[in-house]
């Protein structure tokens, strides 16, 4: 199977996943974050939404220009989150079958200001950022919800407020 296509199954997989964990954010809790350095829950969130569109179109051009610092939008609502994840998941959805294994393989450099700061193959950076840091982001926000004593979704397993999918879907058939 094309690198690009056991991707995009992991990540048909996971949008879900992650979706879940968005809806459950309380519309009056964006704001709130845990500690005065972290980011509010609607700024991880949104930025929890926005990772996977962005980070395949960023790859589309090589050499790619780094961002000029990180930027964190606040969202004014869960449906704007919401909203952000779904064109996130279109986005996906549509440009990352269209990387072949060569353009996988390839060497995909990131400059700033003329100097390269990484030079990989873009599936290694993909994998990495795309997946590796939404996970990230993902186990993080989980600590927001149980401290806004919110239900953890389950993901790979269980949380401790419910059984994974499997299970889920095992206990609707029987």
């Amino acid at each position: 199977m094309p690198i690009a296509r056991e991707f995009l199954a992991e990540f048909e997989t996971q949008a879900p996943v992650t979706r879940k964990f968005l809806e459950r954010l309380p519309a009056d809790k964006l704001t709130w974050k845990p500690h005065e350095k972290s980011m509010t829950a609607g700024q991880l969130a949104f930025h929890i939404a926005l990772t996977p569109g962005g980070v395949v179109r960023f790859v589309q051009n090589n050499p790619a220009q780094a961002p000029d610092g990180f930027k964190f939008p606040q969202p004014e609502s869960r449906e704007e989150i919401l909203k952000a994840h779904d064109e996130s998941v279109a986005t996906v959805r549509s440009l990352l079958p269209q990387f072949d294994d060569a353009a996988m393989r390839e060497t995909w450099r990131m400059l700033a200001g003329g100097r390269e700061l990484l030079a990989r193959p873009r599936s290694e950076f993909v994998r990495d950022i795309m997946f590796s840091h939404l996970y990230q982001h993902r186990g993080q926000f989980s600590v927001y919800l149980r401290l806004l004593n919110v239900a953890v979704p389950a993901s790979w397993g269980p949380s401790a407020d419910e059984p994974p999918v499997f299970m889920q879907q095992a206990a609707q058939v029987a």
